[in-house]
């Protein structure tokens, strides 16, 4: 028999080490996330989600070195924070215990989002707080994570965040080109952010970029990117 196409051997991406600490095992958040979630698996495949839609092996940074969850009672969903070499990533057990009926998914799905956040580059810090949470929720949507109440919409603008703008991003790398939202990305790791990126991209302001994803969404025919 011939030997098997060659295929592309699996990218090296940079892994951290990772610690978890939980700060109430008797919490039923605790329970459900040490049922459903290998927590050294699930960080790990978030790492490898992050890497391989935000950057190539060649371009992504190097310079975390650890990566410490914490699972602790308190409002909202979870947050992150920290060094460039350590990062930390809080995330509520109560919010796990309102997601039951889904924890699995849930969890997977935030831990991507927050990942992105220990990765992904800002624009010196200048970056629009909709577009870093809108990339985060970029990922976790190709991750195949996205929670069943999301939904694309066209009021407001299109740095109002989270699926809002994760939706408008998915709609650019569609039209101009797989990676589009890599290069967006890339452009806003050494210089203040500009809202000029988009047009570097994808030959359009953002604001035009925006009337045509609208366009789109309402069903119009707008004018070909």
């Amino acid at each position: 028999m011939p030997p098997p196409p060659p295929h592309d051997p699996e990218p090296q991406w940079p892994i951290p080490t990772f610690n978890i600490r939980i700060e109430d095992l008797a919490h039923p958040g605790a329970k459900l996330f040490l049922d459903h979630i290998r927590p050294e698996d699930a960080l790990r495949n978030a790492v490898v989600t992050v890497c391989t839609w935000l950057y190539t092996p060649e371009s992504v940074p190097r310079d975390v070195q650890c990566v410490t969850l914490v699972l602790r009672p308190m409002p909202g969903v979870a947050h992150t924070f920290g060094s460039p070499t350590h990062k930390e990533i809080h995330f509520s057990l109560d919010h796990i215990r309102n997601s039951e009926s889904r924890a699995k998914d849930e969890i997977l799905g935030v831990l991507v989002h927050e990942m992105v956040h220990c990765y992904q580059y800002n624009g010196q810090g200048k970056s629009p707080g909709g577009l870093i949470e809108g990339i985060a929720d970029w990922v976790r949507l190709n991750a195949g994570h996205s929670p069943p109440h999301w939904k694309r919409e066209t009021d407001g603008d299109w740095d109002d965040g989270y699926q809002k703008t994760a939706y408008f991003l998915e709609w650019i790398e569609g039209w101009y080109g797989d990676g589009s939202i890599r290069e967006l990305n890339e452009a806003m790791k050494d210089k203040e952010y500009d809202e000029q990126v988009f047009k570097d991209v994808t030959g359009r302001k953002v604001s035009k970029l925006w009337k045509l994803y609208k366009a789109h969404l309402e069903g119009l025919q707008g004018p070909a990117p």
